[in-house]
């Protein structure tokens, strides 16, 4: 009896482990390493996190990100421009390892891929003409029929503009500068964003001609995105992203911080 317990005991033993190997081979960090190269995907149209600068390069808060994590891996890094509509479907149809391109975490896009823990917090903000200035005190000041909201498809600045204006007219369009630049021209009175991107618009094509009511509507905290069914690689991620919180890497004093949300001169790179 001994000898068949012992027999049934190693038995799911070695099963045990079996599964684990399976699982490990299976893994999209083990199909990295064995690749040698981690592969990204990323809209660059998103300053500061991902943007193409003069020379059609993709520079970034997320890409110099996305450099330290290949280098940990020790494998190349492949940044494959993805549009913005269909970058969910790509990670999920395996054309790339995870979407690092300032994705906010939401319960609905987590029916359908996983998060790493946030890298960083932002919010919805809104950028106004100068003409309102003495009318419009406050975001909800915004929400009346005669005031036009601008925003970019498909983005949860689209969710946070449809929940907050039940009165106001509502345009979306497919990117952000073009939602932006129906401000600056006049046709429409605001636009609803997320705040870095504003800060930064604010601090530049903005200037002196917008207005900025920098108190944020939302809480949105933003991760990187990988397949369902992967606790190795959500481990390592979370377990990298830890790394570069606790050495100062990702805090909002450090370099990497400074050089993307708080220093602007990058911008004469995409000008």
């Amino acid at each position: 009896m001994k000898k068949l317990i012992l027999a049934l005991v190693v038995f799911a033993t070695v099963n045990l482990f079996a599964d684990d190997m399976n699982l490990w081979q299976k893994s999209t960090l083990n199909q990295i390493v064995q690749r040698g190269e981690l592969q990204v995907c990323m809209e660059p149209g998103y300053m500061p996190f991902e943007m193409k600068d003069k020379k059609g390069r993709i520079i970034g808060y997320d890409v110099d990100m996305a450099k330290k994590m290949a280098k940990e891996m020790g494998v190349k890094l492949k940044l494959l421009p993805t549009a913005w509509d269909g970058i969910i479907a790509a990670l999920i149809t395996n054309k790339c390892d995870i979407i690092m391109s300032g994705m906010t975490i939401t319960q609905q896009r987590n029916l359908k891929i996983n998060f790493a823990n946030p890298y960083i917090v932002v919010g919805q903000t809104v950028m106004m003409r100068n003409g309102l200035a003495d009318k419009i005190k406050t975001a909800a000041d915004l929400d009346k029929p005669e005031y036009t909201i601008v925003t970019k498809l498909g983005v949860t600045g689209e969710i946070a503009t449809k929940k907050f204006y039940k009165n106001a007219k509502i345009l979306t369009f497919e990117t952000e500068s073009d939602a932006a630049s129906e401000v600056l021209g006049g046709r429409a009175d605001a636009m609803v964003y997320d705040q870095p991107y504003n800060v930064l618009f604010m601090s530049d094509k903005g200037k002196g001609k917008l207005v900025h009511l920098d108190i944020p509507l939302t809480y949105e905290p933003l991760g990187w995105a990988i397949r369902k069914g992967d606790p190795d690689f959500l481990n390592w991620l979370n377990n990298f992203l830890r790394q570069m919180q606790e050495d100062k890497v990702l805090n909002f004093s450090d370099d990497l911080y400074k050089k993307w949300l708080v220093d602007t001169t990058w911008l004469k790179r995409v000008q």
